[in-house]
Parts: structure tokens; C-alpha cells; sequence
């Protein structure tokens, strides 16, 4: 009866542990699921930094093997100095944040307007602006550098910066402005009768409040801007000492070889700053999403 009576407990527990096990698997799953895409996601990125550290011989020979046999510093010196890219880095730089300010300003304002204030045409300004986003960036080249052309602004990083922020935008004056419809009509109403006009209340009481959405806007203007291949390209076909990281590529590319190694060190530096600032906004970034998308 004693060892009847110590197996049913055992039993019972065995039946519990069972149950839990069950009842949690398919989280284990969810979790390798997961795990497995987020291998799959980040692995290019790997591979990239294995690669730059390896030679070309041996970039071939290894396949899809990410860590070198003997890391070869030498191909970061070769991408600073050689290929310039400590020239381009600075470009793009430049280019990088005078774009971001300028469009995230604008933006902003611009959600601001649609957002809290009621005027004839508004729909009409919303449904252009929604119609650009279905002109591919291709067709507006020609006529953005023929502008660029008649003002001068060809190769030059202020005719790079200006063509790069001209855009509509519309994905970021939409986050604005989704946004600003969500602040209490209260809060407007309080600092006009305090006596701020249009600008103070936008500055100092609207746009701190949208600070996660600022945060978003700036992330993906940054990654935009930083990317940006086809327009740089054309604003320094005769001036190679203004190219940015993206077209600096390049540089690594030749008629008959491509030094594989140098490109690899070249999109890992292009890389480090995209993830840095990343790293400093996701926070933000995942608010201002989630904010300016509920209502």
C-alpha cells in the first residue's frame, strides 16, 4: 500500500510536469522560430565583417564560413586610405545630417498643419501627397537635375543635400500628423490663450511633446539619406572627391577585378554608424511608431 501510495504522486506530479511541458512548447517553438529568422536576418552582416577580414583567396576557398583563419587588419587601412573612404565618410556625413534636419523640420511642421488645423483643401493637399508616393524615385531625377543644373548646383554637396531633402516625404508628414491629432485640443488651446503664436507653440510645446516620433523620423531619414546610391552618383559624376560612402564603392570595382576584401571593409565602416545610431533610437523609434500610428 506504501509503494501504491508514493506512485500516485509521482504519477500526478509526471502528469503536471507533462501538461506544463505541453502548454509551453509552443512557445519553445515561437522562441526557435525566432531564433532561426533572426539568424537568417543578421547573417549577410556577419558574413560582411568575416569578409572583411579574410583575403580574396580565401574569401572564395571559405564559402559561407564566417570566421577568418587569420584577420587581415590591413584591409581597413586599405578602404580609409586608398579608396578614400575617410573623404567619402566625411561627405556623407555632411550630407547625412543637413538632410535630416531639414527634412525632419519640414516634415514636422508640415504634420503639425494637417494635423490640428481644419482648412479648404486640406483633403485635396492629402490626397497629392498620398498620389507621390506612387511616383517611383526614377522618373524625377531628370527633371531634379536639370533644376540642379540651371542653378549651378551640380557637384556640390549643397545641390546634393537640397535634391536629397526636396522630396515629398509624405510617410513622415503622415507620422506627424497622426501624431499631433492624438495631443488634447486642450494643451493648443491653453498656449494660445497664453499668447503664443504659431511658431512658438510649435517649438516649444509641440515638437518636444513628439519627441518619439522625431526619433522615428530621424532613424529613417538617416538610413535614406545614408543609402542613397542613384542621386549622389549623378551630383558628383565630375567631382569624385564628393561622393558619399554608397557611391564609393565603386572605387573597389575595376574592369577586370573587384577587390573584394577593400568593399567588405568599406560597408562594414558604412555600417557602424547606421547601427550605433540605431542602437541610441530603438527605444524612441518603436514609440514613435506605435504612437503615431494609434488613434
Amino acid at each position: 500500500m506504501t509503494s501504491i501510495a508514493r506512485t500516485a504522486p509521482d504519477s500526478a506530479r509526471q502528469r503536471s510536469r507533462a501538461s506544463r511541458l505541453l502548454r509551453r512548447l509552443p512557445w519553445w517553438i515561437a522562441a526557435l522560430l525566432l531564433a532561426g529568422g533572426c539568424f537568417l536576418w543578421i547573417y549577410p552582416f556577419l558574413w560582411t565583417i568575416g569578409a572583411s577580414l579574410k583575403t580574396a583567396p580565401e574569401i572564395f576557398s571559405d564559402g559561407l564560413d564566417v570566421i577568418p583563419k587569420s584577420p587581415v587588419w590591413v584591409n581597413y587601412g586599405r578602404a580609409w586610405n586608398d579608396a578614400h573612404f575617410g573623404e567619402y565618410l566625411r561627405n556623407t556625413v555632411i550630407v547625412t545630417v543637413a538632410t535630416v534636419i531639414i527634412v525632419v523640420v519640414r516634415s514636422a511642421m508640415a504634420g503639425y498643419v494637417l494635423g490640428r488645423y481644419r482648412f479648404r483643401g486640406r483633403r485635396v493637399v492629402l490626397v497629392v501627397l498620398v498620389a507621390t508616393l506612387l511616383v517611383p524615385t526614377g522618373y524625377t531625377i531628370i527633371p531634379v537635375v536639370d533644376i540642379a543644373q540651371r542653378l549651378h548646383l551640380l557637384n556640390s554637396l549643397t545641390g546634393m543635400v537640397i535634391a536629397l531633402s526636396g522630396g515629398a516625404h509624405v510617410a513622415l508628414t503622415l507620422l506627424y500628423m497622426g501624431y499631433f491629432r492624438r495631443i488634447p485640443t486642450e494643451l493648443f488651446e491653453s498656449a494660445q490663450l497664453d499668447g503664443a503664436g504659431f511658431l512658438t507653440t510649435f517649438f516649444r510645446i509641440m515638437l518636444p511633446l513628439a519627441t518619439p516620433v522625431t526619433a522615428s523620423a530621424t532613424l529613417l531619414t538617416f538610413l535614406n539619406t545614408w543609402n542613397a546610391f542613384f542621386l549622389p552618383l549623378v551630383f558628383t559624376f565630375s567631382r569624385p572627391d564628393l561622393r558619399t560612402v554608397s557611391v564609393g564603392m565603386l572605387a573597389f570595382s575595376g574592369e577586370y577585378s573587384t577587390d573584394w576584401p577593400g568593399m567588405a571593409a568599406g560597408a562594414a565602416i558604412s555600417l557602424a554608424p547606421v547601427i550605433i545610431l540605431f542602437f541610441v533610437l530603438q527605444r524612441y523609434f518603436v514609440e514613435g511608431i506605435a504612437g503615431a500610428v494609434k488613434n
